[in-house]
């Protein structure tokens, strides 16, 4: 753990010095009043530094790190507030300026008294923060904890490997095939089986004796606890290469607890490739959709449903799947004994056992030490460490990812060994794995840690793009600047190194062994969303909310991060400010279309807003109103039916992220982007034509221009972007890409040394392009 700022507090500390220092230019005429909050803030952060990194363990100095929380919001609001107005009027014509003096300077002299009057009560709670602290930190006397050491290297040694379980694959798939496969393959530890083991064994072989049409549609259902595997198993029968065999369309679908029929049939849709995205079946009916999935699964095919919860959603699904006589196969995991009874045809329910000891071994060891080894000096603590994990893979993974970082180190694994356990494990499975997450949690640096939380804003159960959440964790602060590196990287460490403690999980992979997509596990995703209540990090709703609105209002009013997915429309006021707010988001998976006039006020009540991803839902009617006066945003993603990026746009400096789909095939950005000097990444789905840059200065930041017209591809446009690392052309690409030696687009590209990503789109039908000139040589 980190001694420097060791908690979250010591990280909000830091962002607010970071604040300050950014906005310096705007914050100069209340220059005394800042420097001395500074001033008292370091003071703070000094004493913070002390005994914070273990406030979760003393109820006195938890209480403590709260109410310094609330101040440190209350000084960043002030801050916030005051480069809001002086931006603001800066950006005005002379004649606005002059009319809205009067105003102008009664907002900035409020808000410089709301500073005078934070930097004292910071300089207070140094005071008592001091003196209680001190003596708490006393009397408990909190041991130290080694620095972490050498972060380990990305993707090694078997991180996405399955373990265990070999015996649990091949009788899951010899029921779904019918057919004895091969048991030569299955560790000599997988046949140590009970009588009991056996017995169910011979059963579930009668079942498959007496069926008399094994081609007719059956379920197959695997049962177990919370953290037991279901899912990973379900997913290794998946990619077996007998499963790809056997059947010729297979589906996997995470139902889990917020199940929604609509989301469910159409991932069946899109899973199957009969579709090639949601848009196409956003405006079909459940009817529409079953009748659609009626049609299409003519083959052989297996679905999987992960993390079916009620048997009423059972009820509500089985009729969904057509019985076509070849064989096909419904897979269903599921905690709830219940829900297998309920779903079974005739095959009996699979209980999914707890690791051998050998696995749990094996297990441990590979996410510890990247191979299946252990130092002699630690095997008796390992011994006691698996003993309380009992066989429980989502135990075994979390506590390992306590130990990774002080692999050898025999003082710190003692002290995870009497850390751990797990004595009811069938009783109260939720709370005990609880007790592990907030564990490996309170261990994480602390500038990992609201990256972690943050996880929870997304979805249950969807693949999570790792470019957009790199980009989310710069725009909301998370991601500190280090000499010689740029924020992508260190987000991308970030990100490896929670991979590395086994918090997040691997979706998807590049070629070149970066992560692509990464999903996190339900129980870890429900402990995120309550931890970040706790911290005040963010707010997430839920459909229950809508009882009277009062909940949305108290949303409104008390949460700096809103997450919003249901009745999307509560969540903005008409008649009141939502000062607070800093990031308003909605990760939907169903798309959805607002009314013309919300969209319009869509920005108004958040002045001071820094993060908007509403991409989930479709804004018609006209630009939003406000949306040109928001100073302070930093990173924007939005669907729209806008043909034009107005000019107007050009205020909000600190952009560093523009995400801009829309319905046209084109999109005119006139934004003057030189002007725009922290702008980093710019995504639409159109082929997007640019003004020429009055001034010509290199945006030096500008790293990715996805997708960029032919029209548009000048040298002009090359010279300035010289740090482009991704970069789309889409259009008719016919004139650009011509091989006679008129096109100057290659020499440009050429020209760009740092350029990893290429992707050419061309529109033209009539025109087909040749290979790429051999002679070119991109950079390596």
């Amino acid at each position: 753990m980190e001694t420097a700022v060791g908690s979250a507090v010591g990280f909000l500390l830091e962002n607010l010095l970071q604040l300050i220092k950014e906005n310096q230019d705007l914050i100069r005429d209340a220059g005394s009043k800042v420097t001395k909050l500074s001033d008292n803030i370091e003071l703070l952060k000094s004493v913070v530094t002390r005994y914070t990194e273990k406030h979760f363990e003393n109820e006195t100095l938890s209480t403590l790190a709260k109410q310094i929380r609330s101040l440190i919001h209350e000084a960043e609001d002030a801050i916030e507030e005051y480069v809001y107005y002086v931006a603001l009027h800066r950006g005005k014509g002379t004649l606005d300026k002059a009319r809205g003096i009067l105003s102008h300077n009664t907002n900035v002299r409020a808000v410089s008294r709301k500073i005078e009057d934070i930097s004292e009560r910071v300089n207070e709670m140094y005071i008592m923060n001091y003196v209680i602290g001190e003596e708490a930190f006393r009397m408990e006397q909190f041991e130290s904890v080694k620095a972490r050491g050498k972060k380990p290297k990305p993707g090694v040694g078997g991180k996405d490997k399955v373990i265990g379980f070999q015996d649990a694959a091949i009788e899951v798939i010899q029921c779904l095939t019918g057919k004895k496969l091969d048991q030569q393959t299955i560790p000599e530890a997988e046949k140590h089986e009970t009588e009991l083991k056996q017995e169910t064994e011979e059963e579930q072989k009668n079942d498959l004796e007496q069926k008399t049409e094994f081609e007719e549609l059956e379920v197959v259902s695997i049962v177990g606890m919370l953290g037991l595997g279901k899912t990973t198993l379900a997913r290794k029968v998946l990619s077996d290469p007998v499963i790809e065999y056997e059947f010729f369309t297979r589906i996997f679908v995470a139902v889990s607890q917020d199940y929604d029929k609509k989301e469910v049939l159409q991932t069946i849709l899109l899973q199957g490739n009969f579709f090639e995205n949601v848009t196409e079946l956003n405006g079909k009916s459940i009817d529409d959709l079953v009748k659609l999935i009626d049609e299409n699964l003519k083959n052989k095919y297996l679905v999987v449903l992960d993390d079916v919860w009620t048997n009423d959603v059972w009820k509500d699904l089985k009729g969904v799947f057509p019985d076509n006589k070849k064989g096909s196969r419904v897979l269903i995991t599921t905690r709830n004994n219940s829900v297998a009874e309920c779903s079974r045809s005739k095959i009996k329910p699979y209980d999914l056992r707890f690791l051998y000891a050998e696995e749990s071994r094996e297990l441990l060891r590979t996410k510890v030490f990247d191979e299946n080894r252990c130092p002699e000096h630690l095997e008796e603590i390992e011994t006691n460490i698996l003993d309380k994990c009992k066989g429980l893979p989502l135990a075994i993974v979390v506590t390992a990812g306590i130990l990774r970082n002080t692999r050898e180190n025999k003082e710190w694994w003692d002290k995870v060994s009497r850390g751990v356990s797990l004595r009811n494990l069938k009783d109260d499975g939720q709370k005990q794995s609880d007790m592990l997450i907030k564990m490996s949690y309170d261990h994480l640096p602390y500038e990992l840690k609201p990256c972690f939380l943050y996880l929870g804003v997304f979805p249950e159960d969807v693949e999570i793009p790792v470019w957009r959440l790199l980009r989310l964790w710069i725009a909301e602060g998370f991601i500190q600047q280090a000499p010689e590196t740029t924020l992508e990287e260190i987000a991308e460490d970030y990100l490896r190194e929670l991979v590395d403690r086994n918090l997040v999980m691997v979706g998807k992979r590049r070629s070149n062994d970066q992560i692509k997509t990464c999903r996190v596990h339900d129980t870890l995703r429900y402990f995120c969303k309550k931890m970040a209540i706790e911290e005040n990090l963010f707010q997430d709703t839920k459909s229950s909310d809508k009882a009277s609105g009062s909940s949305a209002i108290s949303s409104i009013e008390n949460s700096r991060r809103l997450c919003v997915n249901p009745f999307f429309e509560d969540y903005i006021p008409t008649d009141t400010a939502a000062p607070r707010v800093r990031s308003f988001l909605s990760f939907s998976k169903d798309e959805k279309t607002l009314q013309k006039d919300v969209c319009s006020n869509i920005v108004k009540p958040f002045r001071l807003l820094k993060v908007l991803d509403i991409k989930s839902i479709k804004l018609v009617g006209r630009f939003p109103a406000g949306l040109s006066t928001l100073v302070l945003l930093k990173y924007i993603a939005m669907n729209t039916e806008f043909k034009i990026l107005p000019k107007k746009m050009s205020s909000l400096s600190n952009l560093q992220t523009i995400i801009m789909d829309t319905f046209y095939s084109t999109l005119e950005i006139q934004l003057e982007l030189c002007k725009m000097t922290q702008l980093r990444h710019i995504h639409t789905n159109a082929s997007t034509t640019l003004p020429k840059c009055q001034e010509q200065s290199l945006m030096v930041n500008l790293q990715t221009f996805s997708t960029i017209s032919p029209d548009s591809c000048t040298p002009e446009f090359f010279a300035t972007t010289k740090n482009l690392k991704k970069l789309g052309i889409r259009g008719k690409l016919g004139p650009i890409v011509q091989m006679n030696g008129e096109s100057s687009l290659f020499d440009s590209l050429l020209r760009l040394e740092l350029l990893e990503n290429l992707k050419l789109h061309n529109d033209d039908v009539t025109c087909k392009l040749k290979a790429l000139p051999l002679e070119y040589k991109f950079p390596a």
